[in-house]
């Protein structure tokens, strides 16, 4: 046993072996629960500590001490504790609100400056919830383009996942940050801290590109639909039709029969009510008014469920490469 080739882990362990039990149980209670694992594997391989290796290594601990003399102390921890215990509770609230915040900006930000493909194949190999946490925290853009960098096969699991997460505990945080902070920095946020949801997957996968927003969709409703049918609703609303060209919206209509179209008609917009009947025939458009007029009180549910039949009709011609969603324009209505 050489202690010039000896680890700092081995050194540890001969060092607390030669204090004796008493003084490393007291040592043991400062240290993490993986550092006292790490040095007490240390120790279990050891069997004989030479005279020589002794002397070097309790020198090279005094000589440390003197290099290092002064206080060690874990500031954030000191910074939060003693903030917790300012005597007006409100301000000390306040104050250690700003400072978690802060630190937690400048952890964020190393995720943020990453490149996507890089930070994909670091967290690739983590567990679906870490990476649901992670981009949820992050840019929606980026989280967007992060997601397309992962395997095809995750993707569903990450977003139903990312719409299943509210508030997040600092424990679980905490448990982020020992399983990634290495790699790329993360690290704990700031108490309940809101993250995730359905309009962050939304967000998300409006960012993305080549179709992959659809794909991932697909896959999810096979295992998810109702959490897909939510999903579906934030991303593309019947209101949002107003938006499309012309064309873009007779070929919708064509899916629609005239009974159906009024019905969802019946709390729209009259912006919406225009475009609609600026793109069907004068004598339908006539039809669906005085149908209108002459409609009883009907159930919000049954309008909403027949706007997101149109809108699914809208999304699959979509998905069919027949029209663009969002695609505004014009000049194409009927006369």
């Amino acid at each position: 046993m050489v202690s010039d080739s000896l680890s700092g882990i081995d050194r540890a362990a001969i060092l607390l072996i030669c204090l004796g039990e008493e003084a490393a149980a007291r040592i043991f209670t400062e240290l993490s629960d993986e550092e006292v694992r790490r040095v007490t594997r240390a120790m279990a391989s050891i069997e004989h500590i030479p005279l020589r290796t002794k002397e070097k290594v309790i020198e090279r601990f005094r000589g440390a001490q003197a290099n290092f003399s002064g206080i060690f102390v874990k500031g954030a921890d000191f910074a939060k504790k003693s903030l917790s215990n300012l005597p007006t509770p409100e301000r000390g609230q306040y104050l250690l609100d700003q400072f978690v915040s802060n630190a937690e900006t400048k952890s964020l930000e190393t995720i943020a400056m990453m490149q996507p493909r890089m930070v994909a194949g670091l967290l690739e190999k983590e567990h679906p919830q870490t990476i649901a946490l992670v981009l949820a925290t992050q840019e929606a853009g980026h989280a967007a383009e992060i997601l397309a960098q992962l395997p095809d096969a995750m993707r569903p699991d990450i977003v139903h996942r990312i719409a299943k997460i509210d508030k997040v505990s600092p424990e679980v945080l905490s448990r982020i940050d020992d399983a990634i902070q290495r790699e790329i920095g993360l690290v704990a946020g700031r108490e309940q801290r809101q993250v995730g949801g359905i309009d962050k997957v939304v967000d998300i996968l409006d960012g993305m590109k080549n179709n992959l927003d659809a794909d991932i969709l697909e896959k999810l409703e096979e295992t998810h639909p109702e959490l897909t049918e939510d999903i579906r609703k934030k991303m593309f609303t019947f209101e949002d039709l107003i938006a499309l060209d012309g064309r873009s919206l007779q070929l919708i209509l064509r899916e629609i029969n005239n009974e159906s179209l009024t019905l969802a008609l019946k709390t729209a917009s009259d912006e919406m009510k225009d475009k609609i009947f600026a793109n069907v025939s004068a004598r339908a458009a006539e039809m669906i008014k005085d149908d209108l007029e002459a409609m009883g009180p009907v159930r919000l549910s049954e309008v909403e469920l027949m706007q997101q039949t149109i809108v699914k009709a809208a999304m699959k011609l979509a998905e069919e490469g027949k029209l663009v969603l969002g695609d505004g324009g014009g000049g194409d209505e009927l006369v």
